[in-house]
């Protein structure tokens, strides 16, 4: 029999844990988000249909989105054990200059409209931690802003070449003026993918007031609050646009982009130039050729080509044939710091997180972003521990095994 006995006030004394009760609601989401797939359904509560569905959708299908995610879901970490991981290095040299952490925020565009404090909260944040901010050309805010937002940041811009050659040189030439030490040229966008979800939405940019969206912005006061007293929302490199994304694309960009440009932009530009939205090892070679100082791997997280190639797939290949001349960023999928650990490990030098910020700043503006930046940080820290490795510098191949799930049809 169990001996009984009635608690003693000093027994109950240690078990006794009330935590400080915390009236603001965003910190109080934020606080219970432990992964960044946390975060997304914070975002999905608080953000109108239109602008949720514009981050978080992919082209057609979204096949692509779906497959480069799985492609890091794919795969088998081998730990060694025995190893002294009680400090860990997370820093590295990435184009010229030390970060802290092995990823970087992503070029996106109208981001003003997923939460007001838009491209200034994730530039903010990124100089916080340590990190490079990219600016789009699609931004909601202006080049100079960004900048005065981070002045002890490290921001990049990216750039879509635009039918008219003197337009694109403008804003880069703004960047310069204002600091950004790398052109990000995404090369990947001769026409606007068919991004569904944004179709049958009805999306604009800025949103439409209809019946249909009224009654979505009905349970999401607060998003429409902020837009409504807050700027208007307008490209900031942009004249205004009234239409659909995929019909912004197609007027103002360019389908005969083509080397000669991008030999024309490495002239012009004298910091570092990275070309975004490479997806083959000759299109990756190309770029080496035309003066690239990196390259991102991307298939535009799954937003122009459905089925495209899977960046995580393409890497180790890509890295062995051209790692050794440029530096290998790769971007789409990323999702946990297990999978930047597993980049990392198969050559990619630095990798870009678009979604996974975010659906940061959705949930909670900046200290959305902050906490999405936390998360994958303690992530990255606590993979590499577990693999018994005190340095991005120790990640290898040998500890990462792409397991096989689509296997390429060969034809005699």
């Amino acid at each position: 029999m169990v001996e009984r006995r009635i608690p003693r006030p000093r027994d109950l004394a240690p078990l006794m844990r009330f935590k400080k009760p915390e009236f603001n609601a965003r910190t109080r989401r934020l606080a219970q988000a432990s992964t960044i797939a946390d975060l997304r359904l914070i975002a999905k509560r608080v953000t109108p249909t239109a602008p949720f569905d514009y981050t978080d959708g992919a082209a057609e299908s979204e096949i692509s989105l779906a497959r480069a995610r799985q492609a890091f879901s794919d795969i088998e970490f081998h730990p060694a054990v025995l190893r002294d991981v009680s400090r860990v290095d997370t820093s590295r040299t990435v184009l010229g200059d030390r970060v802290a952490l092995p990823f970087g925020i992503a070029p996106t565009g109208f981001t003003r409209m997923m939460q007001t404090e838009g491209e200034r909260a994730g530039a903010a944040a990124a100089a916080a931690a340590g990190i490079p901010f990219t600016l789009s050309t699609m931004g909601t805010t202006s080049i100079e802003d960004v900048a005065a937002a981070a002045p002890g940041g490290r921001n990049w811009f990216q750039l879509y070449m635009w039918t008219e050659r003197e337009r694109s040189l403008a804003l880069v030439e703004r960047a310069a003026a204002a600091g950004y030490d790398t052109l990000v040229v995404t090369v990947d966008t001769p026409v606007g993918g068919a991004r569904l979800r944004d179709v049958r939405n009805g999306m604009t940019i800025p949103p439409s007031l209809t019946p249909k969206t009224i009654v979505n912005a009905i349970p999401r006061p607060a998003w429409w609050i902020n837009f409504l007293t807050t700027e208007p929302l307008a490209f900031a490199s942009l004249d205004r646009w009234s239409g659909t994304v995929a019909a912004l694309i197609d007027t103002m960009f360019d389908p005969t982009l083509g080397p000669e440009d991008l030999r024309f932009i490495r002239e012009q530009w004298k910091g570092k130039l990275v070309v975004k939205g490479v997806q083959s090892l000759a299109d990756a070679k190309l770029a080496v050729d035309l003066g690239a100082d990196g390259i991102v791997l991307s298939n535009h997280g799954g937003r122009q080509l459905d089925r495209a190639p899977i960046p995580f797939h393409l890497l180790p290949r890509v890295v062995k044939e051209v790692g050794a001349d440029t530096e290998i960023l790769l971007d789409t999928g990323i999702m946990n710091g297990a999978d930047i650990v597993a980049a990392v490990a198969h050559g990619a030098r630095f990798t870009l997180i678009g979604r996974a910020y975010l659906y940061g700043l959705m949930a909670g503006g900046r200290e959305g972003v902050d906490r999405a930046i936390q998360i994958l940080q303690g992530e990255i820290v606590r993979t590499m521990k577990l693999l018994g490795v005190a340095s991005l510098d120790e990640l290898e191949p040998a500890h990462v095994t792409q397991l096989t799930r689509l296997v390429p049809l060969t034809h005699s």
